[in-house]
């Protein structure tokens, strides 16, 4: 409990005491220790807790209660401030109905409602308090050394917001510990409007036009799926009298006609915060961001809260057939047109969050099948994806400061100008996409649970995906692993902070894969086997050692040259012509003119341009919603 206690308060405090340390070496000092400690916590809790069992906290508090509505009123408050102030209409009135909601909820349906266990810890909770604690510390990390060099660039004149945006990255990181260790619905919920008030006051970061208008694109979408969220507490205190969230489950299994609603607008709310289909435009509007931002919301933190709700819905899904088909093809859809729409992109964050996208699809789609295999699959999903992406924003955004862009265009020979990042970059991106690294065996788990649950459609939906998903990566990975020799490093300047939150993340993804079969075995089959009361029978570790030790094998290769001899013998470049300049690729082309090679990829956007699939996937999986909600509603519960 005490472990709980402090992964929650401590973050908070120190959003707090950021918020008056206006120096760089205090401001240094206090994220270096907080995000040092919170690391060690996690992974204090994982030992302490780890045990597959489900352990939860006799705290009820009718103190405590009223601080989640006061928070949760205040969160909309500030949005409702906001809107005023930007003349935004749509969040007004989402954020009134909100704190009406909230206000009439607590005093007259939650009012006096005993939830004795608060708090609670499984092993899906560890995974969540590894991926938050270790990785979201990890970027905040980052984020001294890359904020300093952001706020370097700014004018002259330009103000430093740089205490308001590490205190919201922390006050981030408190209330994702929240969402994930909470059974009470009411202490949920208030985490999940805190993390959509720190999503828009960090997308509008830099207070341009732009920033401002995206910000409030994300809030309008995220406070739908609060509503969402809210919408599904009151059916579920009218019709299964329980605000806890393992009650809820538990009931539903037993009546799914009394859970179908409220299961289809959890699955709304969880839907939304993953910026699946037709909500996916917030999550790329949020790429106006300083990277920091980028990677919390897409890795660790914002989109994972709403791929752990669905998760923890999963065994309701199983027995729900139209909150099941809605979350099913929502996720099918959004990662087959989200891989597809990836393949035009040549701005490097635009391809991570497409991608990001893309996969949260895929672990929502596994989570809908609600099998012991499929869930198992999600959750590995979850894992690797978290390390893997928050790996890949880290160096874009580093690299981005050094060569000027991010376009991947611009990334020629990044192996000799930044050597040390570029390998960092391709591990990130071979642990997205290629065998023996754990991204790929836990989609191809996806995959075969798919065939044998009989989804033929989604068979479809995650093949074609994949195979856009392996055209995207490799172009990228093909630019990096490029040499033209005589090219000057250029990433003598990368600061310390940098360099530790890339090591220790690309650790967190090199173990994840290394050690997957233990992972398996200690973290998800013990949440399968307590979920389900079975393991699926693909399900084993012995299979698994064989691609640890080759995933070992790639890595030391890969990251043998780190420190790379100075005497390096370099040959010339061939182009099959006369040669001008090997170093610069010069050579005589036609009409003997000198020509430079340039080598460049194909990007489509004439077949795979974003927009040609936004419509028709955005109308897709509304029709997909509407109707699950219809569906789920034609039948009255018998109350």
């Amino acid at each position: 409990m005490a472990l709980i206690a402090f992964l929650i308060i401590f973050p908070l405090v120190v959003a707090l005491l950021l918020l008056v340390a206006r120096g760089d070496k205090v401001r240094g000092c206090v994220v270096w220790v907080a995000g040092l400690a919170i690391m060690v916590a996690s992974v204090a809790a994982a030992i302490a807790f780890g045990t597959g069992e489900w352990i939860g906290f006799y705290l009820e508090s009718e103190f405590l209660n009223y601080a989640a509505l006061v928070i949760g009123c205040a969160a909309s408050l500030v949005v409702i401030g906001y809107g005023i102030r930007y003349r935004r209409i749509a969040p007004i009135v989402l954020a009134a109905i909100m704190v009406g909601s909230d206000i009439i909820f607590e005093l007259f349906f939650a009012h006096g409602m005993s939830i004795s266990v608060g708090l609670y810890v499984d092993s899906l909770t560890i995974v969540m308090i590894l991926i938050i604690g270790i990785v979201g510390s990890a970027i905040c990390i980052y984020a001294l050394g890359y904020m300093k060099d952001f706020q370097a660039h700014e004018p002259t004149d330009a103000p430093d917001r740089r205490p308001l945006f590490f205190s919201l990255m922390f006050l981030f990181l408190s209330a994702m510990f929240v969402i994930v260790c909470s059974n009470n619905l009411l202490w949920m919920l208030t985490g999940w409007e805190v993390t959509t008030l720190c999503s828009f006051l960090l997308i509008g970061y830099t207070k341009t036009e732009e920033a401002i208008a995206n910000s409030f694109r994300q809030i309008i979408m995220n406070m739908i799926g609060g509503l969402g969220f809210m919408a599904a507490m009151y059916f579920s205190v009218i019709w299964l009298d329980t605000l806890s969230f393992a009650d809820f489950i538990l009931f539903g299994m037993i009546h799914p006609e009394l859970a179908a609603v409220p299961l289809c607008a959890f699955s709304l709310a969880g839907l939304t915060k993953a910026a699946q289909m037709p909500f996916h435009t917030w999550l790329l509007g949020a790429m106006v961001a300083p990277t920091p931002t980028s990677a919390l919301l897409h890795s660790s933190t914002m989109v994972k809260a709403g791929v752990f709700l669905i998760i923890k819905l999963a065994p309701l899904y199983a027995v729900c057939f139209p909150a099941s088909q809605m979350v099913v093809l929502v996720g099918g859809i959004t990662f087959l047109l989200c891989s597809l729409s990836a393949i035009s992109q040549t701005d490097a964050k635009k391809v991570l969050a497409f991608s990001t996208i893309a996969n949260l699809g895929l672990i929502i789609a596994c989570a809908g099948v609600g099998t012991p295999e499929a869930v198992w699959a999600a959750i590995l999903l979850t894992i690797f994806h978290a390390a893997a992406k928050s790996l890949l924003f880290l160096c874009v955004g580093t690299a981005e400061h050094h060569i000027g862009n991010r376009n991947i265009e611009s990334m020629d020979a990044l192996f000799e100008r930044m050597p040390r990042l570029a390998r960092f970059m391709m591990l990130g991106i071979m642990g997205m996409f290629i065998a023996p690294f754990g991204m790929l065996i836990a989609k191809w788990a996806a995959l075969v649970s798919f065939v044998e649950s009989g989804q033929l459609v989604l068979v479809m939906l995650i093949a074609f995906g994949s195979a856009a998903t392996f055209m995207f990566w490799a172009k990228w990975l093909g630019k990096l692993a490029g040499i033209v020799g005589k090219r000057e490093s250029i990433e003598k300047g990368i600061h310390p902070s940098e360099w530790f939150s890339v090591a220790i993340v690309s650790i967190v993804l090199v173990l994840a894969c290394v050690l997957l079969p233990v992972a398996s075995m200690c973290l998800v089959e013990p949440y399968v086997l307590s979920v389900f009361g079975k393991l699926g029978s693909d399900i084993s570790a012995d299979d698994l050692w064989l691609s640890a030790l080759l995933c070992a094998f790639v890595v030391i290769v890969l990251l043998a040259g780190l420190r790379p001899s100075r005497k390096v013998k370099q040959g010339d470049v061939y182009l099959s012509g006369v040669m001008l300049d090997s170093p610069d690729r010069a050579y005589v082309g036609s009409l003997s003119a000198s020509v430079e090679a340039t080598p460049r990829n194909l990007y489509l956007e004439k077949y795979f341009g974003a927009a040609r699939f936004k419509v028709l996937g955005e109308v897709l999986c509304a029709v997909v919603i509407v109707l699950a909600f219809v569906t789920s509603g034609i039948v009255p519960p018998v109350l």
